[in-house]
């Protein structure tokens, strides 16, 4: 079958694919991304592709993904193109976005990065690293560029974080003045006033891509596709009115996305309902052999637990005045059939994920008297599921970075869930300052995995539904 590329794009328009119809060929990228993964590709790339559809040439992409070199490789054989079928209540259509031009790795082409974040025609930065990728090596990598930029007299830029990170601009601006520090105090004031690092929040559920997805792209397009992905229907990019170029901001609007003075209330509400439920769901799924979110949420004990965590312990504390309209689309789409979101994929990385998900809500709801029994529950199915096998006693591999300290003390204390609860909530890096010491949080979790161990997550949920009703 013939690759798809800029010679056979014809053949994928034909068959109904949304294609670009700019020109590509000339195009110059004026955005380093960093991490070059399916987010990106259903995200920013899109925007991107949009405003270039609009005839602003300035958003072609240099994709760099950190260091696997197999994305890389096929996108750039397929000049940057690749298929993203799209799943809503309208039903399901491909669209072929333009917007990445080139692509490198990391790992394999550092100097070329650096080079990119230094070329005149750069005009923006972008991350989605996840959130254990923001290090002082990859603020080091910035700064490298930036001195150079500095040095040829050239503007700042714009340098965007994507990740689910609270403030995640004032937190990638903080580590880039640190790491130019180390340069000269001259460069690090150019890098504090000059460049800006305005906060964001974005929202689309993007599955890792799967076989049965690349042979979905070969029968409807016509054309191999080795880089082809699925999503949702929904997206959202919530961005602070900060830029260099100050006319950013309504292009980017134009194109969608909510440009606002304040992230914050947006930022929260997707932390603490969309990922603080994915994160919960995702435990409780793999533990009960449950292999998609949507099996997740089909499943009524589910269901209910959800809705009624994003009503009662999440939402009193939020300044997103339509959550209740944000909860019920966020069942909607946690509902949706055709994204096949992987329970063990949004389990991946979880240490780094739960602090900014669950303990805020936590500390609030003990500050009012309030009881927080959902996310003790979730924070529970967690512990077991660190066990790495499911109730059938089929095993699965923890994708974490503190796999190597977590899961032998889950394992050791399978069978006594006072001290497993207390080994894992030890960590402060997971759980803040508070809750490792606080002795009621401990005996609501190690209630809840004590039920978790003696009837299963789904009838354990139950009861805590069951509970829940009676209280309200």
């Amino acid at each position: 079958m013939t690759q798809l590329n800029t010679q056979s794009l014809a053949i994928a328009a034909q068959r109904g694919a949304a294609v670009p119809a700019y020109d590509r060929q000339s195009l110059t990228p004026s955005v380093v991304h960093i991490g070059l993964g399916a987010f990106h590709r259903a995200h920013q790339a899109m925007v991107f592709d949009a405003l270039l559809s609009r005839g602003d040439r300035r958003w072609g992409v240099l994709g760099v993904a950190m260091r696997s070199t197999q994305l890389a490789d096929a996108l750039q054989t397929q000049h940057g193109l690749y298929a993203v079928q799209i799943a809503s209540v309208k039903g399901i259509h491909w669209q072929i976005p333009g917007a990445i031009v080139d692509t490198c790795v990391l790992a394999r082409e550092n100097a070329t990065v650096i080079q990119a974040i230094a070329a005149p025609s750069t005009r923006w930065i972008t991350l989605t690293v996840t959130e254990k990728g923001y290090t002082p090596e990859l603020a080091k990598l910035i700064v490298q560029g930036l001195t150079l930029r500095h040095r040829q007299g050239l503007s700042g830029l714009t340098i965007a974080s994507c990740d689910n990170l609270s403030h995640n601009g004032k937190r990638l601006q903080a580590a880039c003045v640190t790491a130019a520090q180390a340069v000269s105090a001259e460069l690090a004031t150019w890098v504090d006033q000059v460049c800006v690092f305005p906060n964001s929040m974005v929202d689309r559920i993007v599955p890792a891509a799967t076989p049965e997805r690349l042979q979905a792209a070969r029968d409807s397009l016509g054309v191999d596709d080795a880089a082809a992905l699925g999503t949702e229907g929904f997206w959202e990019w919530v961005i602070e009115d900060r830029f260099v170029d100050p006319s950013d901001g309504p292009a980017l609007a134009s194109a969608g996305v909510t440009v606002v003075r304040d992230v914050a209330p947006f930022e929260e509400a997707k932390l603490r309902m969309l990922n603080g439920s994915h994160s919960a769901m995702a435990s409780m799924g793999a533990v009960a052999g449950l292999k998609v979110i949507c099996d997740c949420i089909s499943q009524p004990e589910i269901k209910t637990y959800v809705r009624d965590m994003m009503t009662d312990e999440v939402a009193p504390h939020l300044s997103r005045s339509d959550w209740a309209e944000y909860r019920e689309a966020l069942l909607q789409r946690f509902a949706n059939p055709e994204l096949k979101h992987s329970v063990h994929q949004i389990a991946m990385d979880s240490s780094q994920k739960i602090p900014q998900r669950w303990p805020p809500t936590v500390g609030l709801q003990m500050k009012k008297g309030a009881s927080y029994e959902h996310i003790a529950f979730a924070a529970a199915a967690w512990m077991r599921y660190l066990q790495g096998r499911n109730e059938a006693g089929a095993s699965y591999a923890l994708s974490d970075p503190m796999a190597e300290q977590l899961q032998p003390l889950a394992i050791a204390h399978a069978n006594d869930p006072a001290a497993c609860v207390k080994a894992i909530s030890a960590f402060e890096s997971v759980w803040g300052k508070d809750l490792p010491t606080n002795a009621a949080w401990q005996a609501r979790v190690t209630h809840w995995l004590t039920q978790i161990n003696a009837l299963g997550v789904l009838r354990a949920v139950a009861s805590l539904n069951q509970a829940h009703a009676v209280s309200k």
